[in-house]
């Protein structure tokens, strides 16, 4: 497991990169698409911007909180649980997006789409207790 610092230092990067290529670096792991998500961080109301695997749904995406199978639930989840209206770069386009935890019976129907794109979903979610959160993030109509 990689420490907290190196995590964050990753993160950063992969960020840079990301916004400077539109995605054209970054853009992709393998097969699965990386979007960025940047929520407004709770105590701080700050911009956080995150890398993370974004499934495509419908107009929007799914995004996992799994934090790798953690106790805690990711920094980037619960401070959408405050702030619900989010952005997602998904290459070179940012769109505005309202982000929702999926109902149980969303996930029910969903959970098994995010272990075909990825079947370490299914291995963080056997090492913790907590479910993970399976996020719907949808387009705001403007």
């Amino acid at each position: 497991m990689i420490s907290r610092r190196t995590q964050t230092l990753i993160t950063r990067a992969h960020t840079w990169v990301y916004r400077r290529t539109r995605g054209r670096v970054g853009g992709r792991l393998g097969s699965m698409e990386q979007v960025l998500l940047t929520t407004t961080g709770r105590t701080s109301g700050r911009p956080r911007t995150t890398p993370l695997t974004g499934i495509p749904h419908g107009d929007g995406v799914l995004l996992v909180a799994s934090d790798g199978g953690n106790r805690q639930h990711p920094q980037w989840y619960r401070n959408l649980l405050v702030d619900a209206e989010v952005l997602v770069q998904r290459g070179g386009r940012t769109i505005p997006m309202r982000a929702r935890t999926a109902t149980p019976a969303e996930r029910a129907e969903l959970w098994p789409v995010v272990v075909r794109v990825y079947g370490g979903y299914a291995t963080y979610q056997s090492r913790t207790d907590r479910q993970i959160p399976l996020v719907v993030c949808e387009p705001i109509a403007l």
